[in-house]
Order: C-alpha cells, then sequence, then structure tokens
C-alpha cells in the first residue's frame, strides 16, 4: 500500500516546486516589467532630446545666413556715412554692397528667376501680370516687371511677368 508520509512528502515537494516556480516567474514579470519601464524612459528621453535638437536647429537655422549678411549691413551703413557729394564713391560702395549680398544669398541657396523676352511662361515659377498682343509666339515671356526667387527649388517669389498673346486674326467681315 501507499505511505502516508510519502504521499505528503510529495505534495509538499511538489507545492514547494510549484512556489519556487510561481516565484521564479514572478521574478521574471518584474524583470521585463523593469526592463520595460527603462526602454519607455529611454525612449521618452530619446524624444525629447529629438525636439530639443530640432528646436535649436530652427532657432540658429539662419546664423550662416546673418553672418553673410552683416558685411551687406556694413556696406550700407558705410554708404550712408559717406558724403554724398561724391557720387561715383557712393555708387561704387553700393555696386560692392550689391554684390556681397548676391554672394550671402547664393551660399543659402537662393537662385533667381529672370526669365529671358521669349522663354516660355512656366505658371510655377512666373506671375503672369499683363497679357498683350505680340508677335512672339503666345504664351511666352514678353517682359520681366520683377525678378523672383527660389530657395533650394522652392519659389519664394515668383517673377512678375508680361506674357504675349496672339494677335487677333483680321476677319473679312469687318473690312
Amino acid at each position: 500500500m501507499s505511505d502516508p508520509t510519502s504521499h505528503s512528502e510529495t505534495e509538499s515537494a511538489e507545492e514547494k516546486s510549484l512556489d519556487q516556480l510561481l516565484a521564479d516567474a514572478q521574478a521574471k514579470i518584474e524583470e521585463q516589467r523593469n526592463a520595460w519601464l527603462r526602454a519607455l524612459a529611454d525612449a521618452d528621453n530619446a524624444r525629447k532630446r529629438a525636439q530639443a535638437d530640432i528646436a535649436q536647429a530652427r532657432r540658429f537655422a539662419v546664423e550662416r545666413f546673418v553672418e553673410d549678411l552683416l558685411p551687406v549691413l556694413d556696406g550700407l551703413e558705410a554708404a550712408l556715412a559717406t558724403p554724398s557729394e561724391n557720387n561715383a564713391a557712393l555708387r561704387s560702395g553700393v555696386e560692392l554692397t550689391l554684390k556681397l549680398l548676391r554672394t550671402a544669398i547664393e551660399r543659402a541657396g537662393v537662385t533667381e528667376v529672370a526669365p529671358a523676352p521669349g522663354e516660355r511662361f512656366d505658371p510655377h515659377r512666373h506671375q503672369a501680370m499683363a497679357a498683350v498682343e505680340s508677335d512672339a509666339e503666345p504664351n511666352t515671356v514678353v517682359n520681366v516687371m520683377q525678378k523672383g526667387y527660389l530657395l533650394h527649388d522652392r519659389v519664394v517669389r515668383a517673377a512678375l511677368v508680361t506674357v504675349a498673346k496672339a494677335k487677333p486674326a483680321n476677319d473679312p467681315a469687318q473690312a
């Protein structure tokens, strides 16, 4: 027959084994929970660092551009400080300042949009201010009223242009 003491020892051993398994499982769950919380905190910290970096980049994005424009500002101030009696010196100073300004905006990725007469009208880069009858091909630029500018292929300001339209055909009924 079966021994009652050995049966209780077996149950006691099984209970200890189950208690040990439960404790091990709970320890593993707690360990994974802590790892998950650390990963969550790391992700939150990375997000906050990225947001701070983006804010910093936005704040100082134009720093190089400003550095390039400061000599232009200095040149304009110097031109205004000179006596106005010498127009040649004033013109020379303004031309130099304009050259500095063009260099600064080119470094920043700004390019001019100044279509030549006869160039095809591009509604993405040009704004038609008027359409005039012309011998030129219809929908071509006749005159540029104001240059446009692109910043890395994005239109900052469209060129203001006059566009050619076809001359009306002579109607024999009107003659």
